[in-house]
């Protein structure tokens, strides 16, 4: 009965969780979307922690991610917040804007729709 809620500080609120923003899971499910529509990925997963919020889509849910998009708050005036991790766990991509970070998946997309690949 004792429990003591502590007010917050001005000012020093760090977030509790990194996630993505309406228009940024947006811009991802519509890629995710079309990528299942062309029969190449069939499952996702989405990791919210306090540091990144993680997007990672399977060809099969019983492997490992083919590519994990990662939103990292704390690099944005670094290397860029954004990334893009192959399923060997290379780094594909990193930027600060997510349409440069997503090219390389949406260039494939064209290539699986064309039949090219």
């Amino acid at each position: 009965m004792s429990n003591v809620t502590p007010f917050p500080r001005p000012g020093a609120a760090a977030p509790t969780q990194t996630a993505f923003d309406r228009g940024e899971l947006s811009r991802i499910m519509d890629l995710y979307g079309r990528m299942v529509s062309a029969g190449h990925w069939r499952d996702y997963a989405i990791d919210l922690t306090r540091d990144v919020a993680i997007f990672s889509a399977f060809r099969r849910s019983a492997e490992r991610p083919e590519v994990r998009i990662e939103k990292r708050p704390l690099l944005r005036h670094r290397q860029g917040m954004w990334a893009l991790i192959g399923e060997t766990g290379a780094v594909l991509r990193r930027g600060q804007e997510l349409a440069g970070v997503l090219a390389p998946v949406e260039r494939r997309l064209l290539k699986l729709i064309d039949g090219r690949e």
